[in-house]
């Protein structure tokens, strides 16, 4: 038998390297080149649950170096560690974005929006791809009933706006969580954030993107069956109104957590770390142990906004922390 190392892997590739180099002009083959392609496929996945048909939407990732106090509660070289423990660029975070669009039957649902276009023009199309992905699916802006808002965070909400400012889904009714929305929207509480650079473009940024369409936005609570097959539940701590939801039909269900935690290979498998997204840290990671206790018991499929695509996977108990298992790729429905 011959033994695999990498001292003889190496040698053969560069031998093959010189075979190829000294091999007769009349010999080789001549092929067309073939033209690098430079983007994409369109990041879509569909799925059931029960009789509904979901489909997860890719808005894009971002990749940026770790800011220093992107984890607040623990030395900024134990979170880079994390990050490159899942072989991640050194230095860096890639930061995914996955609305879910869920078909009732009756309404088309699209929960959260994006980071929409305009908003992140330097990207050259690494985020804001909701738009473009839904078309993929077969679905045009014009054919969304309700755009269902788990918080409002940027990259959750912004592309309800168009590049042009118009709006992105020209026919849908905007469901925001009442919590958020009174939270944002007050005067108050944007003046005592202006000492803080993140909160004060968070506050700047909720008013302008919903300004003039107050008469469009239903406010929803917790608890409720706020479109048909999807409950509201709280998981305030990101936000004061962050929302989950469980999505049920028949005897199948899928718990969409939306933004219980950031990058999983660094806030799942460490609950209790303070992402610097988090208002209030110490409630956030409260929601964490309590939604993936559930999740784990319950054997539940979960959908995480800031999973990796395709964004859904299960978890499990590992001592005082979580570990997700992702799904594997079904090629049918």
């Amino acid at each position: 038998m011959t033994e695999l190392t990498r001292r003889r892997l190496l040698g053969g590739a560069a031998a093959a390297t010189a075979a190829a180099t000294l091999a007769p002009l009349a010999t080789t083959p001549i092929f067309a080149a073939a033209p690098p392609v430079g983007k994409q496929a369109p990041g879509i996945y569909r799925y059931k649950v029960g009789s509904l048909e979901c489909t997860s939407v890719n808005d894009g990732a971002r990749t940026f170096p770790m800011p220093d106090t992107f984890v607040r509660n623990v030395p900024k070289p134990e979170a880079l560690a994390a990050a490159e423990a899942a072989y991640m660029p050194k230095g860096m975070v890639t930061v995914p974005f996955n609305p879910q669009l869920i078909n009732t039957g009756s309404k088309l649902v699209l929960i959260d929006c994006g980071n929409g276009i305009a908003q992140f023009e330097p990207s050259k199309g690494a985020v804001g791809r909701t738009i473009s992905n839904l078309a993929a699916a077969g679905v045009q802006p014009k054919d969304i009933d309700i755009v269902l808002m788990s918080h409002l965070h940027p990259d959750h909400t912004n592309g309800i706006r168009a590049a042009d400012g118009s709006m992105a889904f020209p026919n849908a009714e905007i469901m925001v969580p009442g919590k958020d929305w009174d939270f944002w929207m007050s005067k108050e509480n944007a003046d005592k954030a202006q000492s803080n650079p993140m909160m004060k473009t968070y506050f700047a940024n909720v008013q302008k993107v919903y300004e003039g369409l107050e008469s469009k936005v239903t406010k929803y609570g917790w608890n409720k069956e706020v479109a048909p097959g999807i409950t509201s539940i709280d998981a305030n701590g990101h936000t004061p109104g962050h929302t989950a939801f469980v999505i049920a039909s028949g005897s199948s269900k899928i718990l969409i957590q939306s933004d219980v935690t950031n990058i999983p290979e660094l806030f799942l498998r460490n609950p209790d770390w303070h992402v610097a997204f988090d208002i209030d840290p110490v409630q956030a990671a409260a929601t964490r142990h309590k939604f993936y206790d559930m999740a784990a018991a319950e054997k539940a499929l979960i959908a995480g906004f800031h999973f990796t695509f395709p964004s859904m996977g299960y978890v499990e108990k590992d001592g005082a922390k979580y570990r997700l298992v992702p799904i594997a790729w079904n090629p049918v429905i």
